[in-house]
């Protein structure tokens, strides 16, 4: 039920995503609230979605504004188009796409760098029609290693994320195994093994796989998993999903990186979409 609080939640480690929560805020105000709201880390999206190369000046003063709250940035995607929007990623689509892509992957290690985030999420792009999938997926795969090497520069990992067909019917990797072989084929390709599966409890869910199953499988090579309730991608305890359940086992795997709170809030104001989770459980440990 919504309100009711988790018995586990101490033994996780959670932060929020500032691009789906708080987005009532402008971007800059954005940290602060996550810091009122008990939050000692925070992840992102690419922030600027027309944008792969932003002036220094926004870049300075998002950095600034992270510092000024006092959180820790833990996650940040590379350029990925219009998200929220049509996009879906802009890695592995030939052309103008691609080469955002390429000219965003250094600004983006930078940044992270200058604020310590140890993790980049680098999602796959859409099927391009016309152009065969061969082509888009060799093209991905070079440019995941260029990303691969980026983070390996700043001691980061790459994630890999599996969305879902039902939302997302163009994107290739709409499934653990598909999500994990890009993994595999990255490392492969780099010798560096620092690409790790981003498991996304809601879109996994949403294409009707077995969680339990996804979880014992594949937690050894998961970076980052996120969370939100099905149906509907609210707050848990808004849907049937049993998230603490499934965090614990998560745990029990051996499983100790973050759990990102990636769910919309509904109509009410992003304060109250936590009710579930004690405030003591939001300081990341």
């Amino acid at each position: 039920m919504p309100g009711s609080e988790w018995a586990t939640a101490t033994d996780q480690r959670f932060n929020v995503n500032l691009s789906i929560l708080f987005t009532e805020l402008p971007l800059l105000e954005r940290p602060a609230a996550a810091a009122a709201a008990g939050f000692t880390a925070v992840e992102l999206w690419w922030p600027w979605a027309d944008s792969p190369t932003p002036d220094k000046s926004e870049l300075d003063s998002l950095k600034q504004a992270i510092e000024d709250a006092g959180v820790r940035l833990t996650g940040l995607n590379f350029y990925a188009g219009q998200l929220p929007g049509p996009d879906r990623g802009a890695l592995s689509i030939p052309g103008e796409e691609s080469e955002r892509f390429r000219a965003n992957v250094d600004v983006v290690a930078d940044f992270a760098q200058s604020l310590g985030c140890e993790a980049l999420n680098a999602l796959y792009g859409n099927r391009v029609e016309g152009v065969d999938p061969a082509e888009q997926d060799a093209l991905a795969l070079e440019n995941l290693a260029l990303a691969a090497r980026a983070a390996d520069r700043i001691g980061a990992i790459l994630l890999i994320e599996t969305l879902n067909k039902p939302e997302s019917p163009r994107y290739p990797l709409v499934s653990a195994p598909a999500g994990i072989g890009i993994v595999d084929k990255v490392n492969e390709a780099t010798g560096l093994g620092n690409a790790r599966f981003l498991m996304d409890l809601y879109h996994l869910s949403m294409n009707g796989e077995d969680l339990p199953s996804v979880i014992e499988q594949y937690a050894a090579k998961t970076g980052h998993v996120q969370i939100a309730d099905n149906p509907g991608r609210g707050a848990p305890g808004t849907g049937t999903l049993p998230l603490e359940d499934l965090l614990d086992q998560l745990r029990k795997t051996g499983y100790e990186g973050w759990v990102g709170l990636e769910y919309k809030p509904g109509a009410r104001p992003s304060t109250e979409a936590f009710e579930w989770l004690p405030r003591e459980a939001r300081t990341a440990r």
